[in-house]
């Protein structure tokens, strides 16, 4: 064989190795950047439905004890939101969003509260803070979440 022949082979060989090198390296990059924004946009989504919950929650917990009258439009909201958890959440998480949604309950069915009640419970220590368990339980929630990322 001819010493021109190896010489042109070696190199089409180097190119095509370098070729498919930079290829899989690009590959595998473009791989990493989709699966880091699509962690982001899935911690992203997390966040925006632990606030949610706890918005529309803490508004509900107000409303029932001023009144009687549940707001059944809010209360299925809640439901819908604690669903939704049951998809993505731990165990814990959705414990402590049901755990949230009885005392939102047990507190329509019971006496009204006037301000100076509201004062008393706070200086309880027994609380007015149904969603403690629930924000403690989302932040461990997120933390691992991306922390696994």
């Amino acid at each position: 064989m001819d010493v021109a022949y190896v010489s042109a082979l070696a190199a089409l060989g180097g190119s095509i190795i370098g070729g498919l090198t930079s290829g899989f390296t690009s590959w595998m990059n473009l791989r990493s950047q989709a699966r880091a924004a699509r962690l982001a946009h899935d911690l992203a989504g997390l966040e925006d439905l632990f606030r949610d919950f706890i918005v529309a929650a803490s508004g509900a917990y107000g409303d029932a004890t001023q009144s009687d009258q549940p707001k059944i439009q809010d209360m299925v909201g809640l439901y819908g939101m604690i669903s939704r958890m049951r998809i993505r959440c731990t165990p814990r998480t959705i414990d402590s969003a049901e755990k949230v949604m009885e005392t939102i309950i047990g507190a329509y069915f019971s006496p009204n509260k006037s301000i100076p009640d509201l004062q008393a419970l706070m200086k309880s220590e027994r609380g007015v803070d149904p969603l403690k368990e629930f924000a403690e339980a989302a932040r461990e929630e997120l933390g691992a979440f991306s922390q696994s990322g």
